[in-house]
């Protein structure tokens, strides 16, 4: 039983044979090298914006693909097809660079964005703070009008493309009074005065991203960098959170059918006490069920990447996408890792690069506690 997928177009449907083979010609022969060494290298960065890979939802006069975010989600849907495991492409295309293009000054993007479409500016968003997780209306980070400069002292971590990134759009507090009221986002370039990277932190999976803590200490930037309107960060973060939600849910999607593919064929082929693992019908109910949960979750992501297409997803559905998509895919990867047996537990099998790698889609983004109360509030 296979779904026919109606959302995509002829143009997203060409555009995914190049993402494709993109990430396995250009990506899977690296990963090892990537594992061991921390991060990506920049000429994959490099590379990715040669073959029009980054920022494809930039409009075109900025240097961008001026495609809309079906290419984007296909984009992840490969991504995470391919098994790769890294480059922190969706961070700086899907989640910061929309920042600048619908809320910055035309200055700021023909300044900005064309490096960034590039890959010769990496990009990141620094919203976690040690003390403050998910609560984005207790963040600490200071910036402090000083003339025509602001001001910024603090810190965040959990940063991806933390150590590569050129330039940070950083959440920060303009209104130390205001609470939620009282939040700016700020860009703040890697080679300013008082910038600092702290150390790389050591994750459960996704080795070869560069996550990192940030410290600012008096780092002074231009008024000019301040993005959308001061003390209107809150409300700006708001609007953005429901696509990079979506986005999480579909390569969540993506990775269960692979990863669902996978396993059918390992089964089918290991044996044990004198038949294959298929054979046993624990296994046959246990894939039945991953792949009724897969399509339930695919026929999910397709409707709302359809609203999200004509502007008209929630951020109560973006929660909701977000929330099921992330639950089930640690639910059944956690069985299908089982029916491996100890092969299940070594990471040269996919499945198990799965399990360390995607355990972490139910804490960013918005974790799972803050989307089920998220979603309380409309019911």
């Amino acid at each position: 039983m296979e779904i026919i997928r109606n959302v995509y177009r002829e143009d997203h449907e060409m555009f995914r044979g190049t993402a494709r083979r993109f990430f396995e010609r250009e990506c899977l022969p690296r990963q090892a090298a990537w594992d061991q060494a921390g991060c990506v290298d920049r000429e994959t960065w490099l590379k990715a914006g040669r073959e029009g890979l980054l920022c494809v939802t930039v409009p075109e006069e900025y240097g961008g693909g001026g495609g809309d975010f079906g290419h984007s989600a296909v984009l992840a849907e490969e991504y995470h097809r391919s098994g790769i495991s890294g480059p922190s492409f969706s961070v700086h295309s899907d989640i910061t660079a929309p920042y600048i293009v619908r809320l910055g000054t035309e200055e700021q993007k023909r300044k900005w964005l064309p490096g960034i479409c590039r890959g010769e500016k990496i990009l990141a968003i620094a919203m976690t703070e040690p003390g403050s997780g998910s609560d984005l209306k207790s963040i600490r980070t200071s910036a402090v009008r000083d003339g025509d400069e602001f001001v910024i002292n603090g810190s965040k971590t959990f940063i991806s493309n933390g150590l590569n990134a050129d330039l940070i759009v950083v959440v920060c507090k303009t209104d130390p009074t205001a609470g939620a009221k009282g939040v700016s986002l700020i860009m703040v370039e890697a080679e300013r005065a008082g910038f600092r990277r702290g150390r790389k932190l050591e994750k459960v999976g996704q080795h070869a991203a560069d996550t990192a803590e940030l410290f600012f200490d008096n780092v002074r930037v231009p008024v000019t960098n301040l993005i959308g309107n001061e003390n209107g960060g809150f409300i700006h973060l708001m609007e953005e959170l429901p696509q990079e939600r979506l986005i999480i849910a579909a390569y969540c999607a993506a990775k269960l059918e692979r990863q669902l593919e996978l396993t059918l064929q390992y089964v089918k082929e290991r044996r044990a006490f004198n038949q294959t693992v298929w054979d046993f019908q624990n296994t046959k109910f246990k894939l039945a069920d991953v792949k009724a949960q897969a399509v339930a979750v695919r026929t999910m992501v397709d409707y709302y990447i359809g609203k999200h297409m004509v502007q008209k997803l929630s951020l109560q559905e973006a929660a909701i996408a977000k929330l099921y998509a992330t639950e089930t895919l640690w639910k059944c990867i956690d069985d299908m890792v089982q029916l491996h047996g100890g092969y299940g537990y070594m990471l040269e099998y996919p499945i198990a690069r799965a399990f360390v790698d995607m355990r972490v889609t139910r804490i960013f983004g918005g974790t799972s506690e803050v989307l089920r109360d998220l979603i309380a509030r409309k019911l």
